[in-house]
């Protein structure tokens, strides 16, 4: 029965760091969302994961071959000051640096839908 618990535990803890791996933006602690990326044809669109981040707290940029995303996902309002039980949703600064196929692109549209930031590049000719 231990061992199945740990096993347990290992696994959430795997799970956990797939999915929210902690990092360091400018010093401060901060988190990476996860991230898909595929690419149709002259089109490269982006999904980030940031449910509850609004656009007036998100920061898109290219900066060479990379695009960067970065912002903050503030603490619920009605939880400051309350006994935290579990905390697995991260909150505060973070950032995700993607690393763009050869080429150069330009952010053709972006938008939050479902949790999720979709971003389309265009490649340029």
């Amino acid at each position: 029965m231990w061992a199945e618990a740990l096993d347990l535990l290992q696994s959430a803890e795997r799970l956990q760091r797939q999915f929210f791996e902690l990092g360091t933006t400018q010093g401060a602690p901060s988190w990476e969302p996860p991230v898909d990326l595929y690419e149709t044809g002259e089109e490269l669109w982006i999904l980030v994961a940031l449910p509850g981040v609004t656009t007036e707290q998100l920061e898109v940029a290219i900066e060479g071959a990379v695009i960067v995303v970065r912002g903050e996902r503030p603490l619920p309002m009605g939880n400051r000051g309350a006994a935290i039980h579990r905390l697995e949703i991260p909150y505060g600064r973070f950032q995700r640096r993607i690393t763009l196929p050869a080429g150069r692109f330009q952010i053709l549209e972006r938008k939050l839908e479902h949790g999720c930031l979709v971003l389309c590049l265009q490649r340029m000719k």
